[in-house]
């Protein structure tokens, strides 16, 4: 078979499973079935990557492009699209981490959403986040590209308000749909602006015409790549479209490891790094990315340290991981930003699994105030967690301490006022490794709270069904969470889940050492070579001194939280009081949702009241309408008020009618 052949695979597997899913459920299925069926599609995608590599490998670096077409979609005299598909380095690339990592969480949820009463409803929509993904990274052409970039949105909605009981949930979905929506409507017009000056829609159109149709830092090419900025913020959750990834927290914990690690919010970055020659031909508009990629990894780091929902801390550290790879892949620094969007789906869908375990431990709360020391209760989610904060701590030798220093080494070489990039890169590293063994500490760490001695005891604890966010007491029937909670250390599909990503988690860095090995850059060469910056990259000891101060950083982090939330437990509250303002300042979240609420939100909401209230129901309703019906309502009246049924008053009108004729015709003749 064709890498091309593994391509349509790659996608068939997972909507196969989302079909069988479906419309299989009706004939009944036994307990887990739907479970491991929507597993096994996505394991079928997984080894159909793996194929579609091995066949690439075959290729010779300058064929290691293939598109392949279904049929013809749309053909004119100048433009035609076509159901195309692209496999090249960087395709199958995604095609791995989001095939590989996707497999593993729904092992994990076969396990996790056990006793879920909506449990086929939940994995037909995962086996369809999964295709709408994958169709995202395998397009060849915009148009496809946009089609699964809509259904990623779809996907999402429908899993982030899959508990679409919970008003909270419900919100949520809205949320990330609508701020999506208008990512979307970025890509769209970018496409259009694009199609308008190289008559293509293809990508290998768009890139060949546009040495010829733009020139460097070209008003339209700026704006239009500016708009394709748009629908990867939107998508990647960064500033200042980021908001709906915290919210985002009210799916189930599997979804959220799922948009996180393997779909959704790396689809930016994926994006960024497919249109490499617009962004360098249009340099302005990388530079606008790589600076609210920086500002966004600051921002997010410093929210990180203070929220105490579990799942909220650790999506926010997602979008401050983005902002590494969106700066990465911005200053050019392909290879390493892609490194770091593999080695980040290890580590934050094992964080994200650790948490659920956890989360499940304390009977479905969420709040780090009510846990500790769960060390001993579970040791094996305390080991799978301690091993994915390390990773996102960069601690030395594990995976993100290679993937995220490569970034910004790069972005040091490229000097001048890149280095304020860098040092905001540095300034975020040390933030991380503070919150991220915050949350180690704050969970495994100090007396062990009620919930984990009863789990040491051998019980589970549960408490009455009720809302994480807002304590409002729930059902669980369907549209509810279930009663039932799943463990690591109960659940072998949890563990056979969490196990190899600790293990990728801590040694995947192995790849891509200074002065040892380039695998990763190595396989992606061929995608970026048309790249003035192929060539380009740091020392190796530079490198070297940059992957030291990376390990310093990380070790200070790490032991300023020991001290402040293990030697002098209390010590963050007497700084929270000291520097209230502070801290309201980041709880707050920088007021950005205020701030949208009130410069966005209630104006359209008041809007929106005065079209309904005066415009639909007064002048509409009540003018428009009322006023025809009211003409209507006379003119009948007044016919019925002539239908009298006597013969001698119809025969008087019939009289006086023509009196009046005959009057008429006298007067204009005269």
């Amino acid at each position: 078979m064709s890498a091309t052949s593994y391509g349509w695979l790659v996608l068939a597997f997972p909507l196969a499973g989302t079909l069988i899913i479906s419309f299989g459920w009706l004939r009944g299925w036994p307990a887990r079935w739907p479970g491991w069926i929507a597993s096994g599609a996505i394991l079928g995608a997984f080894l159909s990557s793996i194929g579609a590599l091995v066949q690439l490998q075959q290729e010779p670096d300058d064929g290691r492009s293939l598109v392949d077409s279904a049929w013809t979609y749309v053909a004119t005299s100048n433009v035609r699209v076509d159901m195309s598909i692209l496999v090249d380095p960087l395709s199958v690339f995604m095609c791995l981490v989001v095939s590989g990592v996707s497999f593993l969480i729904h092992v994990y949820s076969v396990a996790y959403m056990g006793g879920d009463r909506g449990y086929t409803r939940y994995f037909a929509y995962l086996n369809y986040f999964v295709f709408s993904m994958l169709l995202l990274v395998l397009a060849a052409n915009f148009v496809v590209l946009i089609v699964g970039w809509a259904f990623v949105g779809a996907a999402s909605y429908l899993l982030i308000s899959y508990w679409y009981r919970r008003e909270t949930a419900a919100t949520a979905g809205i949320k990330a749909f609508v701020i999506n929506v208008i990512g979307d409507v970025g890509l769209v017009i970018a496409a259009f602006l694009l199609l308008d000056r190289t008559n293509a829609l293809d990508y290998a159109g768009v890139f060949g015409h546009a040495h010829q149709a733009f020139g460097h830092n070209d008003t339209t090419l700026v704006i239009a790549c500016l708009l394709l900025l748009v629908g990867a913020f939107a998508k990647s959750a960064q500033l200042p479209l980021h908001t709906w990834l915290p919210d985002a927290m009210e799916g189930p914990t599997p979804v959220s490891a799922l948009i996180h690690a393997a779909t959704m919010v790396t689809a930016g970055v994926y994006l960024i790094a497919r249109m490499h020659p617009l962004f360098e031909l249009a340099p302005t508009a990388a530079d606008v990315s790589a600076i609210i990629g920086a500002a966004t990894l600051v921002f997010a780091a410093s929210v990180a340290m203070v929220v105490t929902d579990l799942k909220r801390s650790i999506a926010y550290s997602t979008i401050s991981q983005i902002g590494y790879m969106v700066m990465g892949v911005s200053v050019f620094a392909y290879a390493a930003g892609m490194f770091h969007l593999m080695t980040h789906a290890f580590f934050k869908a094992l964080l994200f699994m650790g948490a659920g375990s956890v989360i499940s431990a304390m009977g479905g709360i969420q709040d780090m105030d009510r846990m500790g020391g769960f060390r001993k209760a579970m040791p094996f989610t305390f080991v799978a967690f301690l091993c994915g904060a390390l990773a996102l701590a960069a601690f030395p030798l594990t995976s993100g301490f290679f993937s995220k220093d490569e970034i910004l080494a790069f972005t040091i070489d490229r000097g001048g006022w890149f280095w304020i990039l860098a040092i905001a890169g540095y300034l975020g590293a040390a933030l991380t490794a503070f919150y991220a063994f915050r949350m180690v500490f704050r969970v495994f760490w100090g007396a062990p709270v009620e919930e984990a001695r009863e789990l040491e005891q051998g019980q589970i604890a549960h408490h009455p069904p009720a809302n994480p966010a807002t304590g409002e007491p729930e059902d669980t029937d369907v549209g509810f969470p279930a009663e039932e909670h799943h463990i690591a250390e109960r659940d072998w599909p949890m563990r056979a889940a969490m196990g190899p990503l600790a293990v990728l988690a801590v040694l995947a860095g192995a790849v891509q050492v200074p002065g040892v090995d380039d695998v990763i850059e190595n396989f992606l060469a061929p995608t970026f070579a048309d790249s003035r910056f192929h060539d380009t990259a740091p020392t190796t000891g530079s490198e070297l001194l940059g992957l030291v101060a990376g390990g310093l950083i990380s070790l200070a982090g790490i032991a300023v939280a020991y001290h402040v939330y293990v030697r002098r437990r209390g010590v963050t509250l007497q700084l929270r009081d000291r520097f209230a303002r502070v801290h309201g300042f980041l709880v707050n979240k920088w007021y950005f949702d205020e701030l949208y609420a009130a410069v966005f939100v209630r104006p359209v909401a008041t809007f929106g009241g005065f079209g309904r209230g005066v415009i639909e129901t007064r002048f509409v309703q009540g003018f428009i309408v009322g006023g025809a019906t009211g003409v209507v309502r006379v003119g009948t009246s007044f016919a019925r008020s002539i239908q009298t049924g006597y013969l001698r008053a119809y025969a008087l009108l019939l009289l006086l009618g023509v009196a009046a004729l005959a009057l008429y015709f006298l007067l204009a003749s005269s």
